[in-house]
């Protein structure tokens, strides 16, 4: 699988509001498992390193970074931009091919809104893996489904359903797991002995937050047509009001996500 559909703009755009919706009480379960004084972290589908400038400076001890993504140019960004104190090296690989044998060595695998990218048996395939070589696990920032707009619009909830039909795709022979992503692994680790925490961390998007939500919103609309083409009439004046009110500083939208803790 890949991420070229993530262009390193939008990450650095979701920067913010991911940093302020991660859980740091999920951390503090996690911490005392990490008693070496020398840490390996494999992030997986790390797009430009914003996961490791969040968390490096959260965990104790030395830290080595195996950066892995499919796309070499979002590597690069990421091996350029790391924090003070942390080597890293790049991993470039399809990162639904993790083994056991790969993570010999590993202290914590991470990962922030790659699950719902994932199908069934790629989310199973990587839970047996930490699970089989005993490590940690924290993905980040899961999608649920749920979006709250205030003020609210008669088409809210059928662009909703239509995005989350669109996140739970066929694509490429691969059947999107999408909001149900952090549901099945919670599920998967639990089934194969692992101790699972999960947390809310959803975006709280305001008038300080207009460009993300407004670039939010147009990805959000054309999932959803692209999915269900009969609602494109209703969609363009429906995103023009919704543009305006997010210019104007009277539109907020909770875009709800998940963390998930797993310690095998």
């Amino acid at each position: 699988m890949t991420r070229t559909e993530f262009p390193p703009e939008w990450l650095a755009l979701r920067a913010g509001a991911d940093a302020a919706a991660r859980s740091t009480d999920l951390l503090d379960h996690l911490r005392p498992r990490l008693t070496a004084p020398d840490l390996v972290i494999r992030d997986l589908g790390c797009g430009t390193g914003a996961m490791c400038r969040w968390l490096a400076e959260r965990l104790p001890g030395r830290q080595h970074w195996i950066l892995t993504d499919r796309d070499p140019d979002l590597l690069a960004r990421a091996a350029a931009a790391l924090p003070a104190g942390v080597t890293a090296e790049t991993d470039l690989r399809d990162i639904t091919r993790l083994t056991p044998a790969d993570l010999a060595g590993t202290s914590l695998v991470t990962a922030s809104a790659l699950l719902d990218l994932f199908t069934s048996a790629e989310v199973a395939a990587l839970a047996a893996t930490c699970v089989s070589a005993a490590v940690p696990a924290l993905f980040t920032l899961s999608v649920t489904g749920r979006v709250d707009l205030t003020p609210a619009d008669p088409l809210d909830l059928d662009l909703a359903a239509a995005f989350n039909a669109h996140q739970r795709r066929v694509t490429a022979g691969r059947r999107l797991l999408g909001p149900d992503a952090a549901d099945a692994a919670a599920a998967e680790f639990t089934r194969l002995g692992a101790t699972v925490r999960r947390h809310p961390t959803p975006w709280h998007l305001g008038p300080a937050q207009s460009p993300l939500t407004a670039e939010w919103l147009r990805g959000w609309v054309s999932a959803a047509v692209a999915q269900q083409p009969d609602l494109a009439p209703a969609a363009d004046p429906y995103l023009a009001r919704r543009l305006a009110q997010c210019t104007a500083g009277h539109l907020t939208a909770t875009v709800h996500h998940e963390d998930l803790l797993a310690l095998p």
